[in-house]
C-alpha cells in the first residue's frame, strides 16, 4: 500500500476524533501535518483549498477531500474522506445514544457550558491560521478585519463579502 495513502489516513482518522465542536476546529492542526509536518503544499495553497471548499456549495469540511486529491488524486480524496468522516461519526452515534440516557443528569449541562468556550477558541484558532497563510500584505489583513467584523455585527450574507473581496483583489489592492 502507498505510504502516502498511509499517512493520509492515519492523520485524517485522528483529526476526525479531534473535530470537536465543528470541523473547522481541526484546520491549525491540519495545516501543520499537510504543510509543515509532510511539506505537501505550501500554507497559500492549503488556504486556497479551504476557501474553494468554503465557496462551495456542501459540507464545510470538503477541505478534507480536496486535501486528499491534490497529494493522492482518487484514491487520496477517497482515503482522506472516509478516514475524516467514519471514525466521527460512529463515536457520534454512540455518544448521542449516551447523551440522549443521561439527559437529566445535571454533569451533561456543565459539560455542555464547558465545551463551549473550547470551541469558541479552537475556531478563533482556525481563522487566525487562514488569515496568516492567505493575508500576505497589511491592506489583505485590514480587508480580513473589515470583513470578519461585518460578517459578526451585521447579517449581510457570506456570499456579498466574498463578493466584494474578490472585486477589490481583482483591483489590485491587497497584493
Amino acid at each position: 500500500m502507498n505510504a502516502t495513502l498511509v499517512a493520509l489516513a492515519a492523520i485524517f482518522s485522528q483529526l476526525s476524533l479531534l473535530a470537536f465542536g465543528g470541523g473547522n476546529t481541526i484546520l491549525p492542526e491540519m495545516q501543520r501535518q499537510v504543510v509543515e509536518v509532510h511539506h505537501w503544499m505550501p500554507a497559500s495553497e492549503f488556504s486556497a483549498l479551504f476557501a474553494l471548499a468554503q465557496a462551495a456549495p456542501g459540507p464545510n469540511m470538503m477541505v478534507v477531500t480536496l486535501v486528499g486529491w491534490h497529494v493522492a488524486g482518487w484514491a487520496g480524496m477517497l482515503v482522506t474522506s472516509i478516514a475524516k468522516f467514519g471514525p466521527s461519526s460512529l463515536v457520534t452515534i454512540a455518544a448521542l445514544h449516551a447523551w440522549d440516557r443521561f439527559k437529566d443528569r445535571p454533569w451533561r449541562r456543565i459539560a455542555q457550558k464547558g465545551l463551549v468556550p473550547v470551541t469558541a477558541g479552537l475556531v478563533a484558532a482556525s481563522a487566525v491560521l487562514i488569515a496568516r497563510a492567505s493575508d500576505p500584505s497589511w491592506i489583505a489583513w485590514v480587508i480580513t478585519g473589515v470583513c470578519a467584523v461585518l460578517a459578526f455585527r451585521t447579517k449581510i450574507h457570506p456570499l456579498w463579502l466574498l463578493g466584494a473581496g474578490s472585486l477589490i483583489g481583482l483591483m489590485g489592492f491587497g497584493q
